[in-house]
Order: C-alpha cells, then structure tokens, then sequence
C-alpha cells in the first residue's frame, strides 16, 4: 500500500512539475479551446545524459552494452550520486569497454529485450497464434523508478516488442488494427486513455513514453486511432478525446499565426503562395541518445554548413523513416540528410485527415462554427497538397523541398497517402496505381523505395504500415485486384518467415522473401506489433 502510495504521488509530482495552464486562442472569430504546446526543453525532467554526464557519454561511445538503447532504459540501482562518485573514483575512460560495461551491470538494471513466444499448437493458424500472442506484448499500468527514462503511463498498453519496450506512437495506430479484428476494443481504449495522458501532461504525444523522446513525436495518427474507436463506440469517443485533439493539432500547428514567408517555426512552414504545410522537426538541438554513437558519427561526416545535422537527423526519426534517401539530398547518403528542408507529402495528408476528423468531433459536440473552422483548414490543405505535392511530369505525389522550391522527385511509398485520405482526382488516382505496380510491387508486397542505400526505410524492405497504407488507398478508389494482391504478398511473406523462425518481425526483404530484411541502426527486432495488427486486419479483409 505505501509503495502505491508513493508511487501515485510520483506521478502527480511529475505532472505538477510539468503540466501547464490551457489557453483559449481565437481562430476565425470562432473560440477553439487549446492547451498551450509545452516546451520539453524546459521541463524539469532531466533525461539520461543529463543525470548521468561524461558516464552517459563513454558508455554510449565505446558502444559498451551494445545497443545505445539499453543505457538510455536502464535502472539505476543507487542514486545517481553515489553511482558518479564511484564511476570517478574507477578513473575509467571511452577505451575501457569491457570495464565499462562490468561497471553498469553492477550499478544499472539492464533491460533484457523479451522475445516472443514460438507458435505451440502446430494446428493453429498464424491468425490464431497471433490473437493469443497479445498478452505477449501488453504491458500493464507501468510503476515509478527513480531515474528512469520511462514516462510512467496510467493504463495498459501494446509495446511493439525486441529493444521497443515502451509504447510507440504511430505503431499502436496499427497495432490497433488488430486488436480491433480480435475485438480487443478495451486496449484500444486504454491506449487512447494514455495517449490523452501523454498529451494533458507534456502537450503532444511524444515519439515514445521516454523522457528522452519528449523533443519530438511521431506521424499524427491519434485523430485516426480516435476515429476507429468512434467507429466501434459513437460519438462518446469524440466527446471524450476532443480536447486531446485540438491540443495535439495546436502542438503540430505552433506558430502557424506568426510565420512569414521563408521563416518556418517548429513544424510548420508558409510557401510562397501564402499556404501553410507541414514539416518534421525536433526540439532537442543534440545527438539522439538511443543512437548517441551513430548521430555522433553521421555528424563527423555531414556535408552541410548549416550546424544542422543533428535537427535533421531528429526530424528523420520523427517522421518514423529512420532513416529514409527520402531525406538525403543526393538520394544516397545520411551525410547529405536534409530532413528540415522537406514538406512530406504524408505528414501533411495526415494532418489534413486531422483536420476532417476534428470537423466530425465539433459536430457531434454540438460545436458547428468550430466544425467550420477544421473545414476550411482541410480544404487550404487540400489544395496545397495538391498544387506542391503532385508531379505532372511523373505522375506521381511527392514531398516538396521549400528550401529550393521544387518537389524532391525521390520516388517514395509517401506517394500514396493522397489516396489513402482520399484527395487525389479520380485519374491521379489511376496514374499512381500504375506507378505502385511498375517499381513498388515486388515479391513480397510493396518496397518502401526503390534505392538501396543501406537504411532500413529502403529497398529490399517492406514494412507493414506501408502495406496497410498502400492497400487501403487503392480500396479507396476501387482498384481491389491490386490492393489484394498486395495484402495476399505480404502475408505469404509473414508466413513463410514465420513457419522457418517461429517470429513475426518488424520488417520484411520483399525483393527476395528466402533473404531476410536488414539495414539501419539495429538487427531486425521480432514481436512485433504492427506486423501483427496489419497481418489480422488484411486477414479480416481478404481471408
């Protein structure tokens, strides 16, 4: 009961350290209730590196456990003080790894990724094992340590597995889509419960519950996740999560009002035509500190001179493509990463679904100016997707680069987003099917791009939110043969990796489904969420 007790008022410690006053701004004449986005830089929440200091940074150089994540999660099991004065008095330096990482072991718990469990029944269909595999990944109402990184959530929620031991922002969108076609409605709800704590408590969803996460979010889905529970429960759901939304949105939008042509803030850009659109971006001007090396490194090597390459290396894993040639300038190299630079032709798509949505909730709050309001943002959206984001010349959607006033022209899955929220023409629409089947459709589904360059959010992989996002947006304007054909690819590929491993993994080799996927910052991790969800909800729609 005590430890209840303390641990309860940890969180309202936390909550009164950080939590600030809510606002109303006025847009249109029409009053909008917005809570003000918080700043995490200048909460009170210390995160790794800054509890830990030259500790944090040798073990995170001399790569002592392994994976910079497993620092960054760890528990210590003294207090900070007498853990630094013992590291000091060692008088160990960045080349003594395996001291280093005999030291942690002693004073840290080290996270120990679970792995899931191999299918038991051999009698049971992979769509069986996966509706019993939830249990698996679900994580109930998380404790308060002292020190941890983890942001301690309320209620129960699905990690996506491996090093991911924490809830994922766009993953649980998903992720959900499966619990939804094993009517698990109830952690659907406590995930939105959580996602509308993150928001109350720091103003945004961040990338993930960590402290070292709170300097970005990830792609906005949480109207969606909304509106697939709305879809199950009415207008109760609109009602209870409509403040969470407009908080959220006004975090997106901060500093829409004010910004001048060719002087973006935050997130948010304004072209030349007067349209404001969307950018990723991060709060946190410092290497990432779950790949404190890696950024360290890329940063050696980056080629431009603008002192930005750990912002754009921050806004990339924002965008959850980390990492992506959608972001490098000569297609190729991270040395070249631009990711400030870009409007994404995704996130802006996303934002404009937020905008409908938001519409829909004020109607069902009985709030019509403030439906209005959302209406009118959708449609300026609307059009300036289109008249920045479509290439006639290529017939295809892609991001834009406002730096240099032209699209990136790096050929992307992003392209499809315009017909998964449904605002391409009916012929564009036509045109991007054509190109989704001649250099996207591969043996085992759709490939993310059609570079190989080494990043994981490139050719050979295949990730299942594209899937799902692919399929979905050629269902929206009829094109079932090939959206199923796709959806059939993608899990014979789920079922052939599973019947020779026993796991479903984060992503998939869908040039070569006999080879297995690779790339990026870390070894493929198994689990795993959203192949899970994606792998159900195409099972409900085509099996």
């Amino acid at each position: 009961m005590k430890q209840l007790l303390l641990s309860a008022l940890a969180i309202f410690a936390i909550n009164l350290c950080i939590a600030q006053p809510g606002n109303n701004q006025q847009e249109n004449g029409n009053q909008i209730m917005a809570s003000k986005p918080v700043n995490p830089t200048t909460t009170s929440i210390k995160t790794p590196d800054k509890i830990w200091g030259q500790l944090f940074t040798d073990v995170q150089l001399s790569m002592a456990l392994g994976d910079n994540k497993s620092f960054t999660d760890a528990v210590p099991k003294l207090s900070p003080e007498t853990i630094l004065k013992k590291y000091k008095k060692a008088n160990l330096t960045v080349k003594d790894t395996l001291l280093i990482k005999q030291f942690v072991l002693k004073n840290f718990k080290v996270p120990v990724s679970p792995t899931a469990s191999p299918l038991q029944d051999k009698k049971a269909s992979l769509k069986e094992h996966l509706e019993e595999l939830w249990p698996t990944l679900v994580r109930k109402s998380d404790r308060v340590e002292a020190n941890s990184s983890l942001l301690p959530l309320p209620k129960a929620y699905i990690v996506p597995g491996g090093r991911f031991r924490e809830i994922y922002y766009w993953d649980s969108y998903f992720t959900m889509l499966g619990l939804a076609t094993s009517n698990r409605y109830d952690l659907i709800e406590n995930m939105l419960d959580n996602f509308k704590y993150l928001i109350d408590t720091y103003g945004h969803i961040p990338n993930g519950n960590r402290s070292y996460y709170l300097g970005r979010s990830q792609p906005p889905y949480f109207a969606l996740m909304v509106q697939l529970l709305h879809h199950k429960k009415g207008n109760r759901i609109y009602k209870k999560y409509w403040q969470a939304m407009q908080t959220e949105y006004n975090w997106w939008m901060d500093g829409s009002e004010k910004i001048t042509i060719g002087k973006p803030h935050r997130r948010v850009v304004k072209l030349s035509d007067g349209s404001t659109l969307n950018r990723y971006f991060d709060d946190v001007k410092a290497p990432r500190q779950e790949s404190y090396l890696q950024d360290v490194e890329t940063a050696k090597a980056y080629r431009g001179k603008d002192n930005m390459a750990y912002t754009h290396l921050r806004a990339g894993a924002e965008s959850g493509w980390d990492f992506s040639s959608r972001w490098f300038a000569d297609t190729a190299t991270i040395a070249t990463i631009e990711t400030t630079n870009i409007i994404p032709v995704d996130l802006n798509c996303l934002l404009y679904a937020y905008e409908n949505i938001l519409s829909e909730a004020a109607m069902a709050n009985g709030l019509q100016p403030n439906a209005k309001v959302y209406q009118q943002k959708a449609a300026k959206r609307k059009a300036a997707i289109l008249s920045h984001c479509w290439s006639n010349d290529k017939q295809y959607f892609f991001d834009y680069n406002f730096k240099s006033k032209q699209l990136t022209n790096r050929w992307s899955l992003a392209g499809i987003m315009p017909l998964f929220v449904k605002i391409a023409t009916n012929e564009q629409a036509g045109l991007v099917k054509q190109v989704v089947e001649q250099r996207f459709m591969k043996e085992g589904g759709v490939v993310t791009t059609p570079y190989h360059t080494g990043q994981q959010w490139d050719a050979p992989n295949g990730w299942a939110p594209l899937q799902y996002l692919t399929v979905k947006g050629l269902e929206e304007y009829g094109f079932h043969a090939a959206a199923k054909t796709i959806a059939d690819k993608w899990m014979a590929v789920n079922e052939t990796v599973y019947a020779y491993t026993g796991k479903m993994l984060e992503k998939y080799n869908v040039e070569n489904t006999h080879l297995p996927g690779g790339g990026g910052e870390y070894p493929t991790q198994d689990g795993f969420g959203w192949s899970n969800g994606v792998y159900l909800k195409f099972y409900s729609m085509y099996k």
